[in-house]
């Protein structure tokens, strides 16, 4: 059967240039489309066509319907695939698509409205004899009636929304008295992210592991499983790293899970990619009745190129054959594993402030080369704050776990970014903690781990680097040189030369090596860049070069990133407490808060809910208390 002549992919970043990938290779036309804010970005020019949608907020451009429509009828496309995230599960897209006599890349319209909503599809896997998680899924959606169940559900309880996914609207909730305000926010966060506020109820597993399993059906009513995937490793409910096959998963149990996962997907008629979620109780091992169904995701998952690794296949390549009408290409006894794959995804995001967007050009962006990467961006392009932070997947494959998460760990130290911050430097502790590596994972790895995997030790520069720093100020060295605390030439010894630096605004003692090497990467005010272990450090002759990570000592609070208040939790004269809510940013679909510094008084509130600001507004301002 003869697949598409040409396809349009609705969406943007690295999973737009890793669909196309496979089409070019399918000798498949691509279309691009483009929000203002991604005018020649990578999967731009990674494109056969590209068309511009609108402006850089995603409603306006990957969200409009009609425009994506508009830009398939002038591209003359014949296909179109909406990848992950914006439209990917919508429905009355798919509708849209089909009725446009266009080929839907993805699953049946009613495949996407049975298993979209979070409540509708856990009642439709009780019925389908599949476990599902206790908990609550009701039409009332009052904070009454949502605090009562909430209670007898029992604490700790998970609120989540019951649209969409990828962490948003989701809150982890203790205590009774803290309902009332995750609920607010999670409701508020699952509006902006999908249109509906409406949430569910969930008996929070206190030792939980998100196992899910890859499942692909035809039009001939066929489905067949593609193994399991660990994502246990999650920050805020967004996954992070992610492997296959899990860990500590023996056969019985494998097969009972994936057993379920392929009912899953028979008893909605799917056809096409799509995941089978579980909440997996890991108290006492991984067991097929400690497993429950949480969610169904109706599209490719960013997390499929550990799926991709462990068995050989391109699922890409998968889905375009199957939306051309094509069977599923292998039977289920002829689907192997191979091996364990990782992946890590690349955020553009601070640790050191508490993981806060970073946005700006890409200066410098050298990534790994002997490991698969899935990137969206190139060296020059400009991370905006309109979309997710990720910027990046890297990929490693090794015949077991312990040699995968090494070379992960090795891959994301040698992750080079400047100026904008990335999280390499906590990947690459993840992956080399010693709990990891011994697979004693759960949700909560990340949050139990938090100061280590964030700590940022200073190290000392290349000596080369300090070299050239010196020179600088005190021109080409001699054998008698007295500058930058060098000691000099030595007839009975060898040469031994150190110099006074600053690296990050911290004084240190550094190794000088006049020898010469590769031309240093230049910072601001005349600073040197140097790398180690995924992050950039700064060198210089002076303190200036320390980065301010100031608390808002002086009671002012800024924009760290660009954004748009969602909530302001406090108003003028209202006295406050150190570390409480004072304004709510969203930036890059998640919210941020901001919160006192120290227990005052606030005598300044400069912004409204609704308004747009630029880092380093200010936004409130606050006085000690006294």
């Amino acid at each position: 059967m003869a697949l598409m002549s040409s396809l349009l992919v609705a969406n943007r970043g690295e999973i737009a240039c890793r669909i196309m990938r496979s089409a070019r290779r399918l000798g498949i036309r691509t279309v691009a489309i483009y929000s203002e804010a991604d005018a020649g970005s990578a999967h731009v020019r990674a494109s056969d066509q590209a068309i511009l949608v609108g402006g850089a907020a995603a409603s306006d451009s990957y969200l409009a319907i009609d425009k994506v429509l508009e830009a398939a009828r002038l591209s003359e496309a014949s296909a179109v695939h909406p990848g992950y995230g914006f439209l990917s599960e919508n429905a009355q897209f798919a509708e849209k698509v089909l009725e446009a006599g266009l080929i839907w890349v993805g699953p049946t319209p009613s495949s996407i409205r049975a298993m979209g909503l979070k409540d509708s599809a856990k009642r439709l896997m009780q019925q389908a004899g599949v476990p599902v998680t206790p908990g609550f899924m009701g039409e009332d959606q009052s904070l009454d009636r949502l605090a009562r169940e909430a209670a007898a559900i029992g604490w700790p309880v998970l609120i989540k929304a019951v649209a969409g996914g990828g962490g948003k609207g989701m809150r982890r909730v203790d205590r009774e008295e803290d309902f009332a305000a995750a609920l607010a926010g999670a409701q508020r966060e699952a509006a902006a992210s999908f249109g509906d506020a409406r949430v569910l109820l969930e008996k929070y597993i206190t030792s939980p592991r998100h196992i899910e399993v890859q499942i692909f059906g035809d039009a001939q009513g066929r489905v067949v499983h593609l193994f399991e995937r660990d994502c246990s490793l999650q920050r805020r409910h967004q996954k992070v790293i992610e492997e296959a096959p899990a860990p500590g998963m023996d056969a019985a149990t494998r097969a009972a899970l994936c057993a379920s996962a392929v009912r899953a997907g028979e008893a909605v008629g799917y056809q096409g990619a799509g995941t089978i979620e579980f909440i997996a109780d890991a108290s006492d091992g991984l067991r097929a009745d400690r497993i429950w169904f949480m969610e169904m995701n109706t599209r490719l998952q960013v997390e499929h190129p550990v799926t991709e690794a462990i068995t050989g296949l391109d699922l890409v390549e998968w889905q375009l054959r199957i939306a051309c009408g094509e069977p599923v290409p292998l039977a289920q006894s002829d689907i192997a594993m191979r091996g364990h794959a990782i992946e890590a995804r690349l955020y553009a995001e601070d640790p050191a402030t508490g993981f806060l967007p970073s946005t700006g050009r890409l200066l410098h962006y050298l990534l790994p080369g002997d490991i698969r990467v899935d990137s969206g961006f190139e060296e020059g392009d400009a991370v905006t704050p309109f979309y997710d932070p990720m910027i990046a997947k890297l990929i490693v494959h090794a015949d077991s776990r312990e040699v995968a998460a090494a070379r992960l760990a090795r891959a994301c130290a040698a992750v080079e970014v400047w100026p904008v911050k990335t999280n390499a430097s906590f990947l690459a502790k993840c992956a080399g903690s010693l709990d990891f590596v011994a697979a004693r994972v759960d949700t909560g790895f990340i949050a139990d781990h938090l100061e280590e995997l964030t700590a940022r030790s200073i190290p000392e520069p290349p000596p080369t680097a300090v070299a050239s720093m010196a020179a600088r100020e005190l021109g080409p060295p001699g054998p008698w040189t007295p500058g930058a605390g060098a000691t000099g030439f030595r007839l009975n010894a060898p040469r031994r030369e150190s110099a006074s630096v600053f690296v990050d605004g911290v004084a240190i003692e550094a190794r000088v090596d006049f020898s010469g090497g590769a031309a240093p990467l230049r910072g601001a005010e005349g600073e040197i860049l140097f790398f180690r272990g995924g992050s950039a450090f700064s060198l210089s002759l002076s303190p200036t070069g320390q980065e301010s990570r100031s608390a808002a000592s002086d009671g002012a609070i800024r924009a760290p990133m660009p954004g748009r208040v969602v909530q302001c939790a406090v108003g003028p004269d209202e006295v406050v407490a150190a570390g409480q809510t004072i304004v709510v940013l969203e930036a890059m679909k998640m919210e941020h808060s901001l919160t006192a510094p120290f227990a005052g008084r606030l005598v300044e509130l400069a912004v409204s809910v609704g308004d747009h600001v630029s880092e380093g507004t200010l936004l409130a301002q606050l006085k000690p208390a006294g």
